[in-house]
């Protein structure tokens, strides 16, 4: 959550000047609030979507109303659980930026692993994360992520897992 947040906040100015940068560190720092209570609930966690949902919009609600919901009159945990409910809803343009950046987070997650494993592990699995960035800015640095991932494991002289619909564009 706080490299999401960090990530925010290196925006470009194409995307910093039609965003509330603000929302969306704020957004990043608070979308994943429920799991320190429910857990990261993953898809190979056997939970289905809605019942990952209501596990985790029951726990924001008592994050914020139990143990936010005196402070600051209330507002404070009302305003967490608007805004984590519009990252949840992912329809404006800041939840989807933010989304974004959760996907590229991931990305650079998976290379971290495969550089502390000196390319012994291969996580190109979660390359398929990069189809799903919705803003042209993002999808550039995921290229980005992946053109250094390839020089890391050109270096280490073996080749990376790839899905074809991942490879990086342009010159490595």
């Amino acid at each position: 959550m706080y490299r999401m947040s960090v990530l925010t906040m290196l925006a470009p100015s194409s995307l910093s000047s039609k965003l509330d940068m603000a929302k969306c560190c704020r957004m990043a720092l608070i979308h994943d609030m429920a799991e320190a209570l429910v857990g990261d609930i993953t898809p190979v966690d056997d939970v289905s979507k809605e019942e990952k949902s209501r596990r985790e919009s029951t726990t924001m609600d008592y994050i914020c109303t139990q143990l936010l919901g005196k402070f600051n009159g209330g507002l404070n945990g009302a305003e967490i659980r608007e805004i984590w409910q519009e990252y949840e809803d992912g329809v404006s343009e800041e939840s989807l930026f933010v989304h974004d950046v959760d996907k590229i987070e991931l990305l650079l997650q998976m290379v971290e692993y495969e550089r502390e494993s000196k390319c012994e592990m291969d996580l190109g699995e979660f390359t398929w994360v990069a189809q799903r960035i919705g803003s042209e800015e993002v999808r550039g640095w995921a290229e980005q992520v992946f053109r250094e991932r390839l020089v890391m494991w050109k270096e280490a002289g073996r080749t990376p897992s790839w899905r074809a619909d991942t490879e990086p564009k342009g010159e490595v």
